[in-house]
Formats: structure tokens, sequence, C-alpha cells
């Protein structure tokens, strides 16, 4: 029923429309009109309490099912239709105050504040669905959809175990350097994070560019073209290209070898990484090294300890002076890569520890923030055969990595020679990372690092033996 109330004034007008958008139906109430008032009201205490349930049980696994095609699609089309609604309902609760009755300065100044809250209420509702969009046309650029062979070899995907009894899972991270410019990709950056997916805990087992004789697994194509290791005739400067960076390329510039099956090099890098290791590789992400600095710039930089000056350049006319501080993206790149007055192994080091400074600086908050210069500077920059499925449950173990174990274990001198490696060492030093951690400790026993621990020194001593995995953070200023 409707009571004939007077008519608020120009002040009342612009109290009761903005009371509304925090409050639906305060203005029909206050008009008379308590039917639906009380509907409105009602209806709203109804989705705050949903929301609030949902955040209340939600875990982890949301975040991941929130990234799926039909997810992104069902959020676009709510965050669309309620922020239409709520500008719909903030211009209705002003007309239903009889705004006309007010004076001609009172008509234009409560319309004007009325119109702009209504478009500010709506904002929200519009970048979420902006962000939405954005989400889905970013990942469709990066998750293709896996064939049938793809398929066969990933991870089920069942919610009660989508690691099917497996206790770890082991995703193969490069770093290449492809351009426009340059024909191919060369993986100069080579990791197998091999994840606990109960806990999170990580090992980074991080291989050399330079690796000589890579062997290949008994059976497969490249096997039979190198059954001795990987081993072509010297360029005529003397530098060779049949080192584990070039596995991929030389895969992709040789079909014949795979029977003419073409797009070959991701999987002959995983499985030759794999057998060096004695894991299995689930999937891989590759990202353009250069393209990284563009991530690193859309974050707002990366904090880290340049321990001594860093000279770059094709002149070494470039510097990345010692201190710690934040870095724009180049700069980081160029501590990451730069070979000036430095080895492979030297670099492998500095990589791992920019890695682990975006692990742990690219928070949700930063992200949120930031999130369509990420997007834009992210365009191009990563390739992967992870099947988009598995977001759901990648997502979540992403955020326990976070906060859990991550330690490192880097196959460079002295422990191994990069010109004939012990085949049979590295494999034995991945099974020794990789055993369960005991909860104690002996005398005789080192104890496994911890944070807050002192950094590891230069020289290997007892407790830090070569190969023996240590917090990928230790020798990184943190």
């Amino acid at each position: 029923m409707r009571h004939a109330n007077k008519p608020p004034g120009a002040a009342a007008v612009i109290g009761w429309t903005a009371l509304s958008a925090i409050v639906p139906g305060a203005a029909h109430l206050r008009a008379g009109r308590r039917r639906t008032g009380f509907l409105l009201l009602g209806g709203y205490l109804l989705i705050i309490a949903g929301l609030v349930a949902v955040a209340l049980t939600a875990d982890a696994g949301l975040a991941g099912r929130l990234l799926d095609p039909a997810w992104l699609r069902a959020i676009i089309i709510v965050a669309c239709a309620a922020g239409i609604g709520w500008f719909a309902l903030l211009v209705r609760s002003y007309v239903i105050l009889r705004p006309g009755e007010l004076s001609q300065s009172g008509q234009i100044i409560s319309g004007v504040l009325t119109g702009t809250l209504a478009v500010a209420v709506a904002m929200p509702f519009a970048v979420v669905a902006q962000y939405a969009q954005v989400s889905g046309a970013t990942l469709d650029a990066v998750f293709d959809e896996p064939g049938a062979e793809a398929a066969a070899t990933a991870a089920p995907n069942r919610p009660a175990d989508p690691w099917a009894g497996r206790n770890r899972v082991n995703i193969l991270i490069l770093g290449g350097d492809w351009q426009p410019d340059r024909v191919g990709v060369r993986t100069d950056s080579l990791n197998l994070a091999s994840v606990d997916v109960r806990t999170g805990d990580t090992v980074l087992f991080s291989l050399p560019r330079n690796l000589e004789n890579v062997r290949f697994p008994p059976g497969t194509p490249m096997y039979r073209q190198f059954p001795n290791g990987f081993r072509l005739p010297a360029n005529p400067d003397g530098s060779r290209e049949d080192l584990l960076f070039s596995v991929w390329q030389y895969a992709e510039n040789h079909p014949e070898i795979f029977g003419g099956r073409k797009n070959m090099g991701p999987r002959t890098l995983k499985e030759t990484i794999g057998y060096t290791l004695g894991l299995r590789v689930d999937w891989y992400a590759l990202a353009n090294m250069w393209g990284l600095a563009r991530i690193i710039d859309a974050l707002g930089g990366l904090t880290l300890t340049v321990p001594v000056d860093i000279v770059f350049g094709k002149y070494n006319e470039g510097l990345v002076k010692a201190g710690t501080r934040k870095l724009r993206g180049a700069d980081a790149m160029w501590y990451a890569r730069s070979r000036t007055n430095s080895d492979d192994y030297t670099r492998m080091g500095r990589q791992r520890c920019v890695l682990n400074a975006l692990v742990h600086q690219a928070d949700p908050a930063t992200v949120l923030l930031r999130f369509n210069e990420l997007a834009r500077a992210s365009k191009g920059m990563f390739r992967t055969d992870i099947p988009r499925a598995m977001l759901e449950h990648l997502v979540p173990l992403a955020l326990k990595v976070r906060n859990a174990r991550l330690t490192g274990v880097q196959f460079v001198p002295p422990l191994i020679n990069t010109g004939s490696p012990d085949w049979s060492l590295i494999r034995r030093t991945t099974a020794r990372a990789l055993r369960p951690r005991t909860p104690t400790t002996s005398p005789t026993t080192p104890a496994a690092p911890t944070p807050g621990a002192t950094k590891t020194p230069r020289n290997p001593t007892p407790a830090t033996t070569p190969g023996s995995a240590r917090r990928i953070a230790d020798g990184c200023g943190s």
C-alpha cells in the first residue's frame, strides 16, 4: 500500500537515493512503497548472506574453478546484469522520491549527483566483467585444448584425486628467447619444478644449457638418431649446437626423424629432461625471457639484491649496480642473463633468484591492482601444454607453493662435468632431493635449511655439499 508522504527536500532526495545504493529498497520505503521496498531489501540481504556463506566456506579450489570458460562467461553475464540492475535501481529510487517537485536548482543538483552515483555503483560490476573477459582471452591464447595424445598423457581430471594417486607433479619451466627477427627457440633456462601435491613443497632442479652428450630415452626417434648421445659437428668458429638448450629446436627442424610429424620440440625436450633426471615430466611452460621484462614492469618492478655490479651490452655499455633495490624489467633481465665477466652457472644462480622474487612478490593484491597491464604484457609471452581443465587444480596448488618450502638443486660443476656428465649421479641426486624429510635429525646429519637460516656460503661445507637441496632464496640476499 502506498502512503502519500510529504515529498522530501533536495538534500533528502540525494541522501535517500545514495542510501539505496548500499541498502536497496530504502528510497521505496521512504516513498511509502513498502511492499516493493521490503522485497528489494529482503532480496539484497539474501544475496549478502549467500556471498558471506561462499566466502566462509570457499577453499583455494574456488579460484581455479572460476577460470573455467563456463564460469568466466557466467561471471560476465551476472556482472553485466547486476551493473545494469543497480544502475536502474538508483535511477528508479530517485524517480519515486518525486524530484519534479523540487526547485529547478534542486532538480539539477540532485539529478547530476544521482546520475554520477548511478554510474559509480555500476562501475565495479563493469570492472569485474572486463577482468573476466580479459582473463578468458588471455587463457585462451596460452592454454590450447589438448589433443587426444596430450589428453591421454595428462593426469585425469578427477575431482577427488586429479593427480591419479601420485604424490608429486613435475612441470618443466623453460626460458626461451624467440623474437620476430630470430628463427627458432633457444631454451636458455631449463628448470624442472617437482611439487608435492599435498604440501606444496617444491624442489627446483636446474640444468645447464651447455650440457653435452645429452642422452635420449631408448626407443624414441632421437635415441635411434643419436644412440650414443646428442653429437653434431662443431661450427666453423668452434661453437657447438648439440647442447641441451638446442634439443627443442633440433627436433623442430627435423620432422623427418619423427616420421614427418611437426612441432615435436616440446615433447622431445620433456622426454629428454625426464630421462636425464629419472622423472616423469607432466607438462612444460615456456616463457619468453625478454618478455618477462614487460611482466616485471607491469608488476611495478622487482626487488632484488645484486651482490656485485653486473655489466651488460655488446660493448659493455650497460650496468646494473650492486645493492638491494627495485629493478625495472630490463635491468632485472640483464641481471639474470648477462654473460659479461660471468659463466653459465653464475647466470643460472641469478635466474633462480629472479624466479624466487617473482614467486614471492607477485602477490594477489598486486596482480589485481595491475591486472590489465599484466594481461597486455603477457600476450604472446607463454607457451604450454598444460590442459586448461587442470587449472582448477593447479591454481590452488600454486597458492600452496607460495607458502611452502622451496629448495633447489643446480647440476653445475663441481657436482657434474657438463662436457661428460655422470648421468647416474644426476638421477641419484634427484632421487635424494625428493626423499621425504625426516622430522628429526641426528647429531651427525646436517639439518635442512629453514627460513631465517644463515645464507649458504660460497665454498661448500659438509652441511651444504654439492647437489644438496637448498632454499632457492639462498645466495639471493633474502
